[in-house]
C-alpha cells in the first residue's frame, strides 16, 4: 500500500496510523499461528496490559501445541489463574487436543478449520486466518463495532445481528486484501486506543473529516446501546474448615456448570440473601456440611466483594477446626500444597489474609 497516495482513504489514513503508532506486543513479532491463537485466547475480554505476563509465562512454559495438549487441566488453570472466564483456559486445552488428533500437531490454516476449534468464534478465527495466513476475514471486537459505528453513522444497537452485519461488511470493503493482518490490527488498535468508549480526543483523530458521528456531534450516543443487563446478586457462605493440628484445610473442585469450573474453593452454601451468622448455622445445609456444628468458635471474615461480568458476588469465611472425617465431595489439602491449586481470584484474596497462609 503505497499511504501517500492513499492518504485520502480511510483505508490509507487507518494503515498509516498504525504504522507510526502500534505498540510493539510479542505477538506481533510473530507469524506462527499458535502463537497469535495463545494471545488471541488470553485477550479475550481482557485488556492487554493485563494479559501479555500471562501470554509470556504460557509462551515459555508452552512454546507449541504439542507442549501445551501435555498439559494437565489443573496445571493450565494454575497458569491461568486471576486472569478469569476460565472456560477459555479449559477451551485452549481442549482445542490443543483437537490440533494434535486432526491436524498432527499442525495448526490448521483455513478459516472453516480454525474457526472448528474449541473456543474459537469467528472474530477469534478472523484475528488467526489474517494475521497467520494472509487470509481476507475482517475481525469485529467491540472496539471495532465502537470505531466503525462512529465513523459510518451505524444506528442499529451495537449487540444486534444486524449491527454486526453491517459492520462486517463495511470492514470487508476497506480491507487491503494485500495486508489483511495489518488492516485488522489496526483497527482494533485504534479502537482501543484512540477511538475510545468515553470522551475520544475527536479534535486530533486522522478520520476528523470523513467521520459521521463527529460531523452529527452524536459521538457520545454511537454506539447505540443494548438494554442494560443487570447484575445478579449473589451470596455465598464459605465454610473454612481446618484439622485440629492445624496442618490441613478442607477444600473442593467445582465441578458444576457454573463460575469457576474446575477451579478449587471451599464448601460453600449459597443464600439469595444476606443471613446473619445465627440463623446460618440453624439452615439444613450448614447441618450437612458441618455435622451439625453449632457455630461455636467460629472466626467469621468481612465480607468480599467480588465483581463478574453479569454477577456480584458477596463472600464471607467462616473458620474453624474440627476433628471431623465425615467429607464425601470435599479433600483434606496441606497448607503448604493449597498455594499450588487454582483458584478464584476471589479465594486468593482470601487467602492473602490469613497468617497461616504459606
Amino acid at each position: 500500500m503505497d499511504y501517500m497516495n492513499a492518504t485520502m482513504t480511510f483505508t490509507g489514513k487507518l494503515l498509516k496510523w498504525y504504522d507510526e503508532n502500534k505498540r510493539d506486543l510479542p505477538w506481533r513479532r510473530t507469524k506462527d499461528p499458535y502463537l497469535i491463537w495463545l494471545s488471541e485466547i488470553i485477550l479475550q475480554q481482557t485488556r492487554i496490559e493485563q494479559g501479555l505476563p500471562y501470554y509470556e509465562k504460557f509462551a515459555t512454559a508452552f512454546p507449541d501445541v504439542r507442549s501445551l495438549s501435555s498439559a494437565s487441566e489443573t496445571e493450565i488453570l494454575k497458569y491461568w489463574q486471576g486472569l478469569g472466564y476460565y472456560s477459555r483456559a479449559r477451551n485452549l486445552l481442549e482445542a490443543a487436543h483437537q490440533v494434535m488428533i486432526r491436524f498432527n500437531g499442525k495448526f490448521p490454516s483455513t478459516y472453516a478449520e480454525i474457526r472448528n476449534l474449541r473456543g474459537v468464534g469467528d472474530y477469534t478465527a478472523a484475528a488467526i486466518s489474517s494475521i497467520a495466513f494472509q487470509l481476507p476475514y475482517p475481525v469485529v471486537d467491540g472496539n471495532v463495532l465502537r470505531f466503525l459505528s462512529r465513523y459510518f453513522g451505524e444506528e442499529a444497537p451495537i449487540g444486534s445481528a444486524k449491527a454486526k452485519k453491517q459492520i462486517r461488511e463495511r470492514a470487508l470493503n476497506a480491507m487491503d486484501v494485500e495486508d489483511p493482518g495489518s488492516f485488522n490490527q489496526a483497527m482494533m488498535e485504534f479502537g482501543a486506543r484512540y477511538c475510545i468508549p468515553v470522551r475520544p480526543d475527536c479534535k486530533n483523530c486522522v478520520f476528523l473529516s470523513g467521520c459521521f458521528a463527529y460531523n452529527h456531534q452524536v459521538v457520545d450516543q454511537i454506539p447505540v446501546k443494548d438494554k442494560q443487563v443487570l447484575k445478579r446478586i449473589r451470596y455465598f457462605h464459605y465454610l473454612v474448615m481446618r484439622k485440629s493440628d492445624g496442618q490441613r484445610v478442607l477444600m473442593k473442585k467445582r465441578i458444576e456448570n457454573d463460575i469457576w469450573k474446575g477451579l478449587y474453593d471451599f464448601p460453600m452454601i449459597e443464600t439469595n440473601q444476606p443471613v446473619i451468622f445465627k440463623r446460618l448455622v440453624n439452615i439444613p445445609e450448614w447441618k450437612a456440611l458441618t455435622a451439625s456444628h453449632s457455630g461455636a468458635g467460629v472466626r467469621k471474615s468481612g465480607v468480599f466483594r467480588h465483581l463478574l461480568t453479569h454477577q456480584v458476588i458477596l463472600a464471607q469465611f467462616y473458620e474453624w477446626t474440627t476433628d471431623a472425617d465425615l467429607f464425601t465431595h470435599e479433600t483434606w489439602i496441606s497448607i503448604y500444597d493449597m498455594k499450588n491449586l487454582p483458584v478464584p481470584k476471589l479465594i486468593d484474596n482470601y487467602f492473602h489474609t490469613l497468617d497461616w497462609f504459606v
